[in-house]
């Protein structure tokens, strides 16, 4: 009995630690800009290199989502200097277009092409769920993986601290 609680607690220590870093095929995942032009996610981080990163995935169909863009919006009030990544599942451009002036979305904006079903992103943060929230810190490392809330304890700490 006490091996098979010392198994079961070990699978369940070793499967709660968050990836700190993206995975070398979600690295590799094309995106789509705003004016169709194609990128990596590696290279979009790597423009912000050096830089805080916010990353909110999201749709234009997505209730919780639109319902967090006011939060998002007081983040990016009381943090200018960190980037903010929207990450769109729409599999329709239009839509994704019109829903960024909508809601007046600041900030960099890339579309996942595949959805929210597939593709190499989604697989790796195991996208079940938006609107999604990460923070990746200035030196490229995932400091919040998964968060449903943009004004989630996680994310306000690890926002508030420095280098």
């Amino acid at each position: 009995m006490k091996k098979i609680f010392l198994l079961l607690f070990i699978v369940f220590v070793g499967c709660s630690d968050d990836p700190k870093e993206f995975s070398e095929e979600a690295n590799l995942e094309m995106l789509i800009g705003l004016d169709d032009s194609k990128i990596t996610l590696r290279e979009v981080l790597y423009q912000q290199k050096g830089k805080k990163i916010f990353i909110d995935v999201w749709a234009s169909w997505c209730k919780d989502c639109v319902i967090g863009f006011p939060k998002v919006k007081e983040l990016q009030a009381e943090f200018p200097e960190v980037a903010f990544l929207f990450l769109s599942v729409d599999i329709s451009n239009p839509s994704w277009n019109r829903a960024i002036e909508k809601y007046n979305l600041v900030g960099e904006h890339y579309n996942l092409p595949k959805g929210m079903e597939e593709g190499d992103f989604v697989d790796f943060v195991n996208l079940n769920w938006i609107s999604r929230y990460m923070v990746i810190d200035e030196k490229g490392k995932i400091e919040v993986f998964r968060a449903i809330d943009p004004l989630d304890k996680k994310i306000i700490k690890a926002l508030k601290k420095t280098k």
